[in-house]
């Protein structure tokens, strides 16, 4: 399938965003092992989550957890506590991401996990078990979300967890988040050194939790709002509030330099807390950034940059090698299309110096990527109008992507199915 679609003269929206799903899914893996009967409230109905509800309410011996990173790690540690045999499967694309960082670390702590295929890659197959737990060293510059499935069963550990990142941390608001929501469930968890999480054994206790909605998918209004720069730019995001624990709530920051206001305040008739973007005179003419801490944005930023002719140099991107596709690749050869020459350097970082060439506008690629739809179609802004393949790949963190840009008065036509 390949969408046309087609922006409107000014923006002017106010838009309800999705549940936040690394919310919602550390929110269900802790709750689960809380014993809790009822679920959060305002869980993400986007893929990643539904096959994380899907396989605590069914718990089937296969478990098929499709493109979804984050249950494929959240899952492996909960199933490697939870008494029972299962196997832990995904997409072809999900069998070629590395997981064996993960499984070391957990069969350290004692778990019984084994390839069932390539070693070093899912599936697994994983025989629960109470785990003895203990002083772990894994590598700080790995995925949080490895360092996050572990801390989340903690708890459960005969002897608890003390978990020592060594070298660089990367992805720290993501630890402090999954801390955080640890201990709203009644965990007995802190830093105890810069490079050292203390998980003491205790039950979590069934609390009702209300999930916030998604500071990462507020990015992709964000860039819409800078790209209307001359033109009027007014959108409220429902739902988002000022000190939220989401790494990815520094866009914010991100965006004033890209001549993007953010105001807080209420919306709507319930008046829940919302974010208010408008355009603002002004913006930096050059931009260095480590997105060691907000990888998510990257895609989303690098896209915008172009757009406005803001040069850029961009570091901390590692692990956009390994997320849905390879973001880095990715990005150099769609942006291509439509007439910028960006490179990388070190496989981590992506550079752009103003270089330019003929755009073609074929259709963007999309990669099985949801974010590589959502970053380039605010791109129509720019050009009036720009096509997108596979665009349903939304539905892996923002389902109703599509129709917010309709009901924000973008045309969305369908060309091809």
């Amino acid at each position: 399938m390949t969408y046309k679609i087609t922006s409107p003269q000014n923006l002017c929206a106010t838009v309800t965003l999705p549940a936040s799903k690394s919310i919602s899914n550390r929110a269900l893996i802790i709750n689960a092992l809380a014993g809790g009967n009822d679920r959060p409230s305002n869980l993400s109905d986007c893929d990643d989550t539904e096959v994380v509800v899907d396989a605590l309410d069914r718990r089937p011996e296969v478990i098929d957890i499709k493109a979804a990173g984050t249950a494929m790690r959240f899952m492996t540690a909960y199933l490697s506590v939870l008494e029972g045999e299962h196997v832990i499967t995904g997409t072809d694309r999900m069998k070629h991401r590395p997981i064996s960082i993960l499984v070391d670390a957990l069969k350290n702590l004692g778990a019984d996990i084994t390839y069932v295929e390539e070693k070093g890659y899912p599936p697994l197959r994983i025989c629960g078990r109470q785990l003895l737990g203990g002083r772990l060293d894994v590598p700080g510059n790995t995925s949080s979300q490895y360092i996050s499935a572990l801390l989340m069963i903690g708890p459960s550990m005969r002897n608890g967890l003390e978990l020592h990142l060594t070298g660089n941390i990367v992805s720290r608001p993501y630890i402090d988040l999954t801390l955080f929501l640890m201990k709203e469930y009644g965990a007995d968890v802190d830093w105890t050194d810069v490079d050292t999480i203390t998980v003491r054994p205790r039950h979590y206790t069934p609390t009702p939790y209300i999930v916030e909605n998604d500071w990462s998918a507020s990015s992709y209004w964000y860039e819409m709002a800078a790209l209307y720069e001359g033109r009027n730019a007014d959108v409220s995001l429902v739902g988002l509030a000022d000190g939220s624990k989401q790494g990815d709530s520094i866009v914010k920051y991100i965006y004033s330099l890209l001549g993007v206001k953010t105001t807080f305040g209420r919306s709507g008739k319930d008046e829940s807390s919302a974010v208010h973007l408008t355009h603002r005179m002004g913006r930096v003419q050059w931009i260095d950034f480590d997105f060691i801490n907000c990888p998510d944005l990257a895609q989303t930023v690098v896209v915008t940059c172009c757009a406005l002719d803001i040069p850029f140099h961009f570091t901390g991107l590692a692990s956009l090698k390994i997320k849905e596709t390879d973001r880095i690749e990715a990005l150099k050869k769609e942006l291509r299309k439509v007439g910028y020459v960006i490179r990388s350097k070190n496989d981590s970082e992506l550079l752009w110096d103003g270089t330019r060439c003929e755009p073609t506008f074929s259709p963007i690629d999309t990669y099985e990527d949801h974010r590589m739809a959502m970053a380039f179609a605010p791109l129509a802004i720019k050009f009036g109008e720009i096509l997108i393949n596979n665009p349903e790949v939304v539905s892996k963190s923002y389902p109703h992507f599509w129709e917010d840009l309709r009901l924000a008065g973008f045309t969305v036509e369908t060309l091809s199915e």
